[in-house]
């Protein structure tokens, strides 16, 4: 079985077979009833249930076995930190154009229970690591082509369905928001810096060139994160698509940042710009608005992913401090190199590059110079 994920937010599949607890009897008896009420129209086994991953939100998932081999995995959310009809809602709408997201097939929308096809337990990271492990190049290209394939489809399925009214934006206050995470909690909390009256203003005029830049693109549907941990290995050109509830509308680009610089596999530029290309073109083909010109886009990709980076490491930080699950600072120096190599390529900045530099320690600066 995988190791349970961890992500920025969720990261689902990952199975186990540690015992479900509850630290409210009151919504264990909630549950137990439910899951009583819908097992005979699925053939369920109560019984068998048992976790299926841990994650950094209050949402949890439960695997449960059914009739004739099958298994089902139940989403549990305790209102009010978590609302799953934006699930419900996405899942049922992006399966309407053709992508393999788990089908809903109970819902107790009030209480947050849901009742989810089985996407198996392969992610795409466990994948992608077994093929670079083995120097397979060719098995790693087919997985990223079958992602990329599922994420033009994501992206033109607005335009058909009318996805884009029934999304948030992704707009000045949430970039902003989001970019606000890292100098809280990485910067202050995680490193204990107190920045100057200068740095801070170099801070704001970074993040008013990363805002400016998200907000010129083109706009699609975006998942957030469109990363091998949120993708499952199924049928060919079909990866399972999970953790999609905070989907928005906003930069073309974000998805497929998140997709070539991830937090847990990485790979050499020349491969994320060859998958970067690829993307482009398939793009274009299919009408998504992505810019006419692949320099521009690969610009536009690069702010883009430097803003999530930022916030990702903003998030960990957090995860580590607030929510005591220390693990995610494991992560912290990727997204580092992440940022400061990103940085320091754009003149623009540069004044940021020096911002982490004090934060990344002379170890992580060696590859740099």
């Amino acid at each position: 079985m995988p190791t349970p994920a961890h992500s920025s937010r969720d990261s689902v599949i990952a199975a186990s077979s540690a015992p479900v607890a509850w630290a409210d009897p009151e919504r264990r008896d909630r549950f137990s009833a439910w899951l009583q009420d819908i097992a005979p129209r699925h053939g369920l086994d109560p019984a068998s249930l048992r976790s299926a991953s841990s994650d950094a939100s209050f949402r949890r998932y439960l695997r449960v076995d059914a009739a004739a081999g099958r298994t089902f995995i139940v989403m549990d959310a305790p209102p009010p930190q978590e609302d799953v009809r934006p699930f419900v809602r996405i899942a049922r709408r992006f399966r309407a154009c053709g992508l393999n997201l788990p089908e809903v097939l109970e819902a107790d929308e009030a209480h947050g229970f849901l009742l989810l096809a089985d996407l198996g337990t392969r992610l795409y990271l466990d994948a992608l690591q077994a093929a670079q492990g083995d120097g397979d190049a060719a098995a790693a290209d087919v997985l990223m082509r079958d992602a990329i394939e599922a994420l033009v489809r994501w992206q033109g399925c607005g335009a058909r369905e009318g996805t884009d009214a029934a999304l948030p934006p992704y707009d000045d206050a949430l970039l902003r928001r989001e970019l606000g995470l890292f100098p809280e909690w990485c910067v202050r909390r995680d490193h204990g810096v107190a920045w100057s009256t200068e740095e801070e203003a170099l801070w704001r005029r970074a993040c008013d060139l990363l805002v400016a830049s998200a907000l010129a693109q083109p706009t699609v549907p975006v998942h957030r994160d469109w990363m091998p941990r949120n993708l499952m290995v199924g049928a060919p050109g079909a990866p399972g698509i999970l953790d999609f509830q905070d989907a928005v509308v906003g930069p073309v680009s974000y998805d497929v940042a998140s997709l070539l610089r991830d937090a847990f596999v990485s790979w050499d530029e020349e491969r994320e710009i060859d998958w970067a290309v690829r993307y482009w073109e398939r793009a274009r083909k299919a009408g998504v608005p992505v810019q006419d010109d692949f320099g521009e886009f690969w610009r536009a990709l690069e702010w883009m992913g430097l803003q999530r980076h930022l916030k990702v490491l903003g998030i960990f930080c957090r995860l580590k401090h607030r929510d005591a699950k220390p693990a995610y600072s494991r992560d912290l120096p990727r997204f580092f190199d992440y940022a400061h190599k990103v940085a320091t390529r754009y003149a623009a900045l540069r004044p940021l590059a020096r911002l982490l530099e004090p934060l990344m320690g002379a170890r992580r600066l060696e590859a740099f110079y």
